[in-house]
């Protein structure tokens, strides 16, 4: 079973959406990958997921049945929720207020354990997939085919219908079938 660890920051003062900009350059990497990409990012909400990346890279450490290489650690998931906004007013012309929202989020990272590859070969991983690579449903094609296929099913459908133009309809041709 490989390990995995987490760690979450709460009240981080920046909204959600902008956290998960960043939170998605990360998403499915190596943990060195991912601080490389954090500490070069050039948004700020950059370093605050840097540290939660960190603790959780600590967490894995501190885990029972870790194997004690972090160079095996990829990020597994990694969000940012919505916390709590703090409502400000702010003054306007002519005796009115604007309401200024302050937002927060949670940022949340999970650090995993990438299976060995002698795991992986003879079969002890439930997976079966090496390198975290997303599995295909069973007998499911792959993308690029499915395209193909439906582009082919497009090409034959239309083969044998003609084009009429507006004109064509105005002069009284019959509607197609």
């Amino acid at each position: 079973m490989a390990v995995q660890a987490h760690a979450t920051a709460k009240y981080i003062r920046t909204s959600a959406q902008k956290a998960g900009l960043v939170m998605d350059l990360i998403r499915g990497r190596d943990v060195n990958n991912a601080l490389a990409t954090l500490r070069f990012a050039r948004k700020s909400v950059a370093r605050d997921v840097e540290k939660v990346l960190r603790s959780a890279i600590a967490n894995a450490q501190l885990k029972e049945g870790f194997g004690g290489d972090v160079e095996r650690l990829y990020v597994n998931a990694c969000y940012a929720n919505q916390g709590p906004s703090q409502k400000r007013i702010r003054p306007a012309p002519m005796g009115r207020a604007f309401r200024v929202v302050k937002r927060t989020a949670h940022l949340t990272v999970q650090v995993a354990e990438r299976p060995s590859a002698v795991m992986a070969a003879t079969g002890t991983e439930a997976s079966g997939t090496t390198g975290g690579a997303p599995a295909r449903a069973r007998g499911a094609k792959p993308k690029a085919a499915k395209l193909k296929a439906k582009r082919g099913a497009r090409k034959t459908a239309g083969a044998g219908k003609e084009r009429s133009g507006r004109a064509g309809k105005k002069a009284g041709s019959e509607p197609a079938a």
